[in-house]
């Protein structure tokens, strides 16, 4: 084999390798905010992140398909929560085996499948008000990155910046302000 085609399968190698361990948990709806590659830091992949242009608009109340991959199988749980007014509220469980901590949590305890490459569909209604710089989060809690610590490796984070909007001319559509769950 010459050498430019060795370069080249290694540089092929190599790359999809990168991008694999780079993209274990992957949002896809509502869209990402730093796509599947960043989520290594909480509360939405990278630290010290920031709103997108990226945003996704519903109803309040409204009742949404969450859709997420798996591109590299930890067995574990999946997260759910939501923040009216950024990202700020979200708090990691404190153990592996805590579930709906805080009141950010919409679900949580959604079994891991097991086996790579696997796709997550699941419903989630919204809260029920009007909010314009509101985040979903899917968090993935992995159980084979063991001791379990606060801040750890053993979460991965996803965002998706949100607005709940009534529709022009609606009456009695969600509620005013951050509060409202």
């Amino acid at each position: 084999m010459s050498k430019g085609l060795v370069g080249l399968a290694g540089a092929l190698g190599f790359s999809l390798l990168a991008s694999w361990a780079n993209a274990h948990l992957g949002l896809t709806v509502p869209v990402s905010r730093y796509g599947s590659g960043v989520l290594k830091q909480g509360p939405c992949g990278v630290a010290g992140g920031e709103r997108t242009d990226k945003v996704t608009v519903f109803e309040p109340g409204e009742t949404i398909l969450v859709s997420w991959e798996e591109y590299v199988d930890h067995p574990g749980h999946y997260r759910i929560a939501f923040d009216s007014d950024g990202d700020d509220d979200f708090v990691d469980p404190a153990s592996m085996e805590e579930r709906y901590s805080n009141d950010t949590v919409l679900l949580d305890g959604i079994e891991d499948e097991s086996g790579t490459n696997s796709d997550y569909e699941i419903s989630v209604q919204l809260p029920n008000i009007e909010c314009e710089r509101c985040t979903l989060q899917v968090i993935q809690v992995m159980y084979d990155k063991p001791p379990y610590v606060v801040p750890g490796n053993d979460i991965y984070y996803q965002c998706a910046d949100l607005a709940l909007r009534c529709p022009e001319g609606a009456s009695g559509c969600g509620g005013k302000g951050a509060g409202g769950y």
